[in-house]
């Protein structure tokens, strides 16, 4: 790993120096619009061609503002092309570029409609699976097999540099520390329970997921893994459209509706989606060997048992969109989400305990444990965005205001009968009712000086609260009765004030691209739990990404971010969860913030059959890292009730951590019908703890995904993922193998499709053997999660698009003439 650190720097110089040779220093850039609503037209085609030429010579696509971009060209004289289905094609005529004209900005190219009302109108496009930009990685699951019918989580298993356990456990880049984003804006569900929140989201609602390694000083610097947007669909595209998706299986069944409308400067969006995953059963065995404190007396802990797992949740949304006038652009939107789940089991145990003098067992205890869990979460997100452009290319000012309102409910029951000795049933029941409330406005502006330097500010506010009150039962001989010892309230508040200054740069004749900025963020916050103190702190978050096109097809950049992992809802919560007495986890209050410090170096290429391939070195660095411990007691008091051979897992401040790892992304089209693409990881984890010894662990990721197009619209896919097993800071994180197979057929011109999906089809379970280890005990765990499906989906798009005939302009919305003024046709 660390030959590989000192060879791409070398690696890096010498393709740039290389690179200075072939390509050329021209420049031309521009926006598209269209005619009518002033709106910019994003994913345009541009072709640039030397003039008198009908032969191609680059092109590229417009982005989500309509900006293009097209770099390195020799000297000459060239045309631009503007084209987008349904607007007549645009040409820009004898583009010169010379050597006291590198840089030919030309301007905002203006498409009118086509003349006739098109009906009926299908618009197939496919954008490329793995998009790789300057500051994230995008992935587009359009074409995503064997997801479909699945949930958010299925999708991220495929998604570059992202990581996914058996239980929705997700990292990037081996952190767990991530900020999760839906259409760039924050909910509470993520914090009440980030798996069942991405198990609550269909596949068939993402429109795009965006991997985030090097935010730049825009974004929070909360998350020292990253920032993972999840982008929902949507249309701006004129008149009513629509589309409605179903899957059934054995294990999970989902549907989801989209409709959207728009005429003219008004558009309408509203989705409603559900999801259920059917009764699953995971069969657990625990075997644990500890020793107290004096070490004379051992106790051999053996639980075996079953239990029954359910999860159900909706969501629904409505966005407003009014294009006040072509500058001035408003969007309101309210969501609704709401997600649970319930596992309830029986577990047989035997407590044997001797002496380790003698070996002799002087107490033999065998029980019945029923337990019985249940989670649910309400949330209503609303957001209010105001947007205004300006008559200068590029300038920007955006308001925006949201907030969201989180109700979750946590409670468990347990009950312990003894089948030998005379022992009094025990158990507890405990509810835990509580409230998040997030609140965030932020104000951000863009100005570009010049076409290469653009300066962006901001200031945002963020308004946290957290209220949850326990209540809790304990059994006293046939009767659960008040425990006044273990019912509490615990209420939290933060507030955040950052401020924001980012330049985005262009150096040294574009031969670097540049984003550079620093943030700065200071944080309050207040707890009532006895023994908790919180201090205010500051932090600045600097941030930078350089990045260098050696050609049409190669890039190669260089990042640093400074990050923070704030503990979130669940970590802070102090709610001791019983629901099985040997093994108790709660949060705990007083946990600092995580510090981060990542590095970054990746390279990007293309091939002119479609083949990508992307590679990615990372080091990063935390200090006051946040993981979870184990503790073992042989006695723990909790509000005055004492329970033995305890193990207490719980959230610590543990040291450093140095993680240094490699990405691997390969797309690979081995003929017209027959894809190939792959992902893979590799990263190890140094963790040190003063007093402790060091802990390093080694890990990879790798699943390979291959695709083939038959003839009548028939797609077939398989994919397979392997994550290894890790050292953690007292054992082993189990490994993690599975496999889907998918097949989709189109129907009615491509408006319809029917698909067939099998995870796991030839294993019913999926082992997860796990290790954990201390001082005075070692642990194995073994569970058996019941993974294998089948299921199939259905999927129908509806409706319309409308174009209509450009509408006569008054002088005050023409737009200006193009620099230089070429002749158009």
């Amino acid at each position: 790993m660390k030959h590989l650190f000192i060879f791409f720097p070398f690696f890096f110089l010498s393709i740039i120096v290389n690179a200075q040779s072939k390509a050329g220093n021209g420049h031309i850039t521009g926006k598209v619009t269209d005619a009518l609503t002033k709106a910019p037209v994003d994913y345009a085609t541009i072709t640039i061609f030397k003039q008198g030429s009908t032969t191609p010579l680059n092109g590229t696509i417009t982005d989500a503002k309509g900006n293009f971009d097209l770099k390195n060209l020799p000297l000459g004289e060239y045309e631009v092309t503007a084209d987008f289905i349904g607007y007549q094609r645009k040409s820009i005529n004898h583009i010169l570029i010379t050597v006291n004209k590198l840089n030919f900005p030309i301007g905002t190219i203006v498409l009118s409609p086509v003349q006739n009302q098109l009906k009926g109108v299908t618009i197939t496009g496919t954008a490329a699976t793995v998009e790789n930009k300057i500051d994230k990685m995008v992935y587009n699951p359009a074409n995503d097999l064997s997801a479909q019918g699945g949930v958010a989580i299925d999708v991220l298993k495929k998604v570059p540099m992202i990581s996914v356990d058996i239980d929705g456990n997700v990292e990037l880049q081996g952190n767990p520390n991530i900020r999760f984003l839906i259409n760039g804006k924050p909910s509470s569900i993520f914090g009440a329970s980030l798996a069942d929140a991405l198990q609550s989201i269909p596949a068939s609602q993402i429109k795009s997921i965006e991997v985030i390694t090097s935010p730049g000083a825009k974004y929070d610097a909360n998350g020292t893994g990253g920032i993972v947007n999840i982008i929902l669909k949507e249309s701006k595209v004129e008149g009513f459209n629509g589309s409605v998706n179903l899957a059934a299986g054995t294990r999970r069944e989902n549907g989801s509706i989209n409709l959207n409308l728009r005429k003219g400067n008004f558009g309408v969006n509203a989705y409603l989606t559900g999801n259920d995953q059917i009764n699953s059963t995971t069969i657990n065995t625990t075997d644990r060997l500890s020793y107290n404190n004096a070490r004379d007396t051992s106790t051999h802990l053996l639980q075996k048992g079953n239990s029954g797992f359910v999860r159900s949740g909706y969501n629904s949304g409505l966005s407003l969109n009014w294009s006040i006038t072509p500058k001035d652009e408003l969007t309101a939107a309210v969501g609704f989400n709401h997600f649970g789940n319930h596992n309830s089991g029986l577990t047989n145990q035997e407590q044997n305990m001797q002496s380790v003098a003698t070996n002799n067992s002087f107490s033999d205890i065998l029980s019945l444990r029923n337990s019985n869990s249940r989670f649910s979460a309400n949330a209503v997100d609303y957001s209010l965005d105001y947007k205004k452009t300006f008559k200068k290319e590029g300038q920007e000012l955006d308001i925006l205001y949201n907030t969201s309102n989180s109700k979750n409910t946590s409670d468990f029951f347990q009950q312990q009968d003894y089948l030998t000795g005379k022992y009094p049933s025990t158990g507890s029941m405990s509810n835990n009712p509580g409230k998040d409330r997030q609140s965030n406005i932020s104000v951000d502006y863009t100005h570009p000086f010049s076409e290469k330097f653009t300066l962006e500010t901001g200031a945002k506010g963020v308004f946290e609260t957290i209220n949850n009150n326990v209540i809790t039962d304990t059994l006293s001989k046939s009767d659960f009765v008040p425990n006044s010892n273990q019912t509490y309230g615990f209420n939290y508040s933060r507030q955040i004030y950052a401020y924001y200054l980012s330049a985005q740069f262009s150096l040294f004749h574009d031969f670097i691209e540049g984003k550079a900025g620093l943030r700065d963020e200071y944080t309050t916050s207040t707890a009532d739990f006895p023994g908790t103190h919180l201090p205010s702190y500051n932090i600045l978050a600097p941030s930078a990404v350089l990045s260098h096109k050696i050609d049409k097809t190669q890039t190669i950049k260089l990042s640093y971010t400074y990050r923070i992992q704030r503990p979130d809802y669940g970590d802070l919560n102090p709610f001791y969860n019983i629901s099985d007495p040997h093994n108790i986890s709660t949060g705990n209050p007083n946990l600092k913030p995580e510090i981060g410090h990542n590095y970054e170096l990746g390279y990007n290429k293309s091939y002119e059959k479609g083949a990508n391939f992307y590679a990615g070195a990372f080091y990063r660095h935390n200090t006051n890292d946040i993981q979870a411990y184990t503790t073992q007691y042989d006695t723990l008091n909790i509000g005055g009730t004492k329970y033995s051979n305890v193990f207490l897992n719980q959230r610590y401040n543990i040291g450093t951590e140095t993680t240094t790892g490699v990405n691997l992304f390969g797309s690979v089209p081995v003929s017209d019908k027959f894809n190939l693409r792959s992902n893979m990881f590799f990263g190890e984890r140094i963790t040190t703890n003063p007093g402790n010894p060091t802990v390093s662990g080694f890990t990879y990721r790798i699943n390979l995904n291959a695709s083939y197009n038959f003839a009548h619209d028939l797609t077939a896919e398989i994919f397979g993922n392997y994550n290894a097993s890790q050292r953690t800071i007292q054992g082993t994180r189990p490994a993690f193998a599975f496999y889907n197979i998918a097949l989709r057929k189109q129907l009615f011109n491509k408006k319809a499709s029917i698909g067939l999906t099998a995870a796991n089809p030839f294993n019913q379970y999926v082992n997860q053997k796990s290790v954990v280890m201390g001082t005075n005990f070692y642990q194995t765990n073994l569970r058996q999660v019941q993974f294998q499906s089948f299921g199939i989906s259905l999927s129908y798009k509806f409706g319309k698009l409308e174009f209509k005939k450009e509408k006569e302009k008054d002088d005050n919305n023409e737009q200006p003439p193009l620099p230089d003024q070429p002749n158009q046709r």
